[in-house]
């Protein structure tokens, strides 16, 4: 990469955040050297030197923009050029209602369009430390496995001690050693999503003893020991381990992932099931499905164990067990101004998961606006933000100071956070009545104030992209 650095933004981390900042900082003209420690430095989740590995679940939820926020964000990263959407489309596998993709065909995509970018260098090998005093302009995207160096350095410039969580991986089973005799393909209420059919889930049921028996299994198993500096850091409620959620009530599963409703077993269609345990295809092939929502602590012989225990399951052979690895982020709205630099040090960009939002789709979206912002400031602009009607800006919104202010000293409660209608500014107007002129009543209500919400969002986008970045490109 040649030019001065003042005219170069350095990317470290090419997790999804920052795999799609570079992306749209090159996309504007500018030069980029993305860092990634792998495979010189490895960490406890990656098996790859793939960029944009997914280590968690392969799916990005749903893809249904007028009803549902994350679909919304999906939409908006699409009219921005995003990659990782882009990458995404491209590698889906059924999922029902969800965009779910094939997780080694996902990562070879992001890898190959980075790699043949002609304003992109790719720069293997950890950034141990603050980065360089010559390097201007930086967006930070080391995502939840930030090194101990970098994490560390952080922590002593913002004099702010950085919160953590546990965030948990789900098992991966092999399709051909799941019992189809017992379990069926289904998705709930037969809903068909982005390259499904209605029977994109596999379903294995349960009965009141075997669930009970279960519950108990998952309470008494052995987990995994945490470190002693590890013991009062909390869990994000939206990727608990399927043995925490266990022991908060025996029917917590019930009205969580095992949840029966909306699924009918073709083997025995007058018997309702007590419990369900499903399981989404995880590469294209469909060779690969992984447990809906049993991220766990168990430690791999009891995994093996219990998991077997579900009908179906008996003779699972896991491509990949479930493990646990901890998550960190910045006490963002204190740290960050609304640019995401950090007001300590203001070179320093944020990007990802470490800015407290949640989920890969959210951390990919705000990786994408953070590299705007960069390569507006390469150019000698302020790019305005989006709008906060727009997830995209009501996501930044949370992050840059959303949430509610405790009262008590020395306690914050800033949490990560998946996007949701909840962080959108209520409607001027709330519907009230259908095309046809009669009244919604009930739940049509909220489903029209989505959709509204969602037409509102995308138009504002679109104003917005006329207003700022076709003027930015053009500058």
């Amino acid at each position: 990469m040649t030019g001065p650095q003042s005219n170069t933004v350095h990317v470290i981390g090419a997790g999804l955040a920052g795999s799609e900042a570079a992306w749209q900082v090159a996309k504007s003209g500018v030069p980029v050297v993305l860092h990634e420690m792998r495979p010189t430095r490895m960490t406890e989740a990656h098996r790859t030197d793939g960029l944009a590995e997914l280590v968690c679940s392969n799916s990005f939820r749903s893809d249904d923009a007028a009803n549902n926020a994350v679909g919304l964000l999906h939409a908006e990263m699409r009219r921005l050029d995003s990659l990782i959407m882009r990458a995404a489309d491209a590698n889906q596998v059924p999922a029902g209602g969800a965009l779910a993709v094939d997780r080694d065909g996902f990562s070879a995509a992001v890898t190959k369009a980075l790699n043949d970018h002609p304003l992109i260098e790719i720069a293997r090998g950890e950034v141990a430390g603050l980065p360089p005093a010559e390097w201007s302009n930086v967006i930070v995207a080391t995502g939840p496995l930030t090194s101990a160096p970098l994490a560390d350095a952080i922590r002593e410039l913002t004099d702010e001690n950085a919160l953590a969580f546990f965030d948990a991986i789900a098992p991966i089973v092999h399709r051909e050693s799941i019992d189809m005799s017992v379990a069926w393909f289904q998705s709930r209420y037969d809903k068909v999503g982005p390259g499904g059919t209605g029977a994109d889930y596999i379903n294995c049921p349960m009965t009141k003893e075997q669930y009970d028996g279960f519950v108990a299994a998952l309470v008494a198993g052995e987990k995994t020991e945490f470190k002693e500096w590890e013991t009062n850091t909390p869990y994000f409620d939206g990727c608990l381990p399927i043995e925490v959620m266990a022991e908060r009530g025996p029917e917590t599963l019930r009205h969580g992932p095992m949840k029966p409703v909306g699924l009918t077993n073709p083997h025995d269609p007058t018997t309702k099931a007590y419990a369900i345990v499903q399981l989404r295809q995880d590469n294209k092939l469909g060779t690969l499905y992984n447990i809906v929502g049993f991220q766990t602590k168990l430690k791999y012989g009891e995994q093996q164990r219990i998991f077997r225990t579900i009908p179906g399951l008996e003779k699972a052979e896991f491509a990949r067990l479930g493990g646990l690895h901890r998550n960190t982020f910045l006490n963002s709205p204190k740290l960050l101004d609304g640019q995401l630099r950090l007001r300590a040090q203001p070179r320093l960009r944020f990007a990802g998961q470490m800015t407290g939002c949640e989920g890969y789709v959210e951390s990919a979206s705000v990786g994408l606006i953070a590299g705007l912002y960069a390569a507006a400031e390469v150019r000698g602009e302020t790019l305005a933000s989006p709008p906060v009607t727009t997830a995209l800006g009501s996501l930044l919104g949370h992050i840059t100071g959303g949430h509610i202010e405790t009262i008590e000293p020395g306690t914050r409660s800033f949490q990560p956070m998946n996007i949701n209608f909840g962080l959108f500014p209520p409607l001027a107007s709330a519907p009230t009545k259908k095309p046809d002129g009669s009244r919604l009543r009930g739940n049509e209500k909220t489903v029209a104030k989505k959709q509204a919400m969602s037409a509102l969002a995308l138009a504002d986008l679109d104003r917005w992209i006329a207003d700022h970045l076709r003027i930015a490109a053009a500058a």
